[in-house]
């Protein structure tokens, strides 16, 4: 058997974000979120629809969203690019789903807690052992719980995963193997066949459920990150060199500017943005400025 990649944004929704996928995503957050005890007993999956066919493949992040049977509201998002200011999108991303729940009208009492279920393709923090690290808010010196603390957020960093197939015991380790490495599979490990939702995911992911114009475009979307990856990480060298010998803020700026003029033939000026911290308007001046050189000199 051939699976599909669940890091990618098409096969993550379809996996755990479509119409069937309901006891499949309950099992997952209860092993990411609640250490694998069946605290999650309902949900309702929000606008379970697959995501469009988008042109340039631009999305390299995908939410889905749930409503829990007390009314929690679940946002997990996949990330595979470490772009700049990725943290403060998360934040952005997890304020907003809470503020957002209020109709006119309607008081504060209304509000529904929040959890931010992120797992990235790359270290978040580096200088954690923490495979899953969960923030809320506390007292500095106290760390006294907030009253309200109704917005957490919960990450989950696939590169510390370390455990081999044979090795798997929890619940959380078998779909945190299932997320790092089942495009690498040809069948379903015994260790995991066992877990009812487990199975119906592989058998989701199973590449010879979908047509074929769905398995081209998926490998689009895989090869399109991949690009992306590589095209940063060049980029990044490059920049590296540009702003070695200048001041610091100087330099920093220098190297962003380098890295965006590397990524202006491959990626479009919203995660050029993201990826280097320029504004939007920035990678808009440094595109138009190439154009105009490039015009010059077919004249």
């Amino acid at each position: 058997m051939i699976f599909i990649n669940p890091k990618t944004d098409y096969a993550f929704k379809k996996i755990f974000g479509s119409s069937e996928s309901k006891d499949i995503l309950i099992s997952f957050l209860n092993a990411l979120i609640y250490a694998g005890n069946s605290t999650i007993e309902d949900l309702e999956i929000i606008n379970p629809n697959l995501p469009p066919k988008v042109e340039g493949l631009k999305d390299t992040y995908l939410d889905v969203k749930a409503k829990l049977n007390d009314g929690t509201l679940v946002i997990i998002e996949m990330q595979v690019l470490n772009v700049q200011s990725f943290g403060k999108r998360v934040l952005y991303n997890a304020a907003k789903t809470y503020a957002f729940q209020l109709q006119a009208g309607e008081g504060y009492r209304m509000l529904k807690p929040v959890i931010a279920l992120t797992i990235t393709d790359f270290e978040m923090f580096p200088s954690s052992e923490n495979l899953i690290s969960r923030f809320v808010y506390k007292e500095v010196n106290t760390n006294l719980t907030y009253p309200e603390n109704e917005v957490d957020l919960v990450f989950v960093e696939l590169p510390k995963f370390t455990k081999e197939q044979h090795q798997l015991e929890t619940l959380t380790e078998k779909w945190i193997y299932f997320m790092k490495y089942a495009r690498s599979l040809t069948s379903v490990p015994e260790e995991m066949d066992s877990i009812p939702e487990i199975h119906k995911a592989f058998d989701i992911a199973n590449q010879a459920r979908l047509s074929r114009e769905e398995v081209e475009d998926l490998d689009r979307r895989e090869q399109f990150i991949y690009d992306q990856q590589g095209a940063i990480l060049k980029a990044s060298q490059s920049g590296r060199e540009a702003g070695r010998e200048e001041g610091r803020e100087e330099g920093m700026r220098s190297k962003a500017i380098a890295i965006a003029r590397q990524l202006l033939s491959r990626l479009d000026d919203d995660t050029i943005s993201q990826t280097t911290g320029l504004s939007l308007e920035d990678v808009q001046n440094l595109r138009e400025a190439k154009l105009s050189r490039r015009e010059s000199g077919d004249s």
